[in-house]
């Protein structure tokens, strides 16, 4: 090996490098942003209706035999 290929393959290992960890800061960011819009819409649902017109004992059991 000359001196030469051996500059190219050391600069070349460091710019794969440099990429992936682009890519890794790249990907964090968007799952940051995931992250955040999900919460977001999490948010905005609103709350249940409370269902005080029901009888008390509704909804303690469930019918297994159906």
């Amino acid at each position: 090996m000359d001196v030469a290929s051996i500059a190219k393959a050391a600069t070349t290992i460091a710019e794969t490098s440099n990429r992936v960890e682009v890519g890794y800061a790249v990907l964090k960011k968007a799952q940051d942003v995931q992250a955040s819009s999900a919460e977001a819409l999490i948010e905005a649902i609103p709350p249940a209706p409370a269902a005080s017109n029901l009888p008390s004992h509704l909804g303690q059991n469930i019918n297994t035999t159906a």
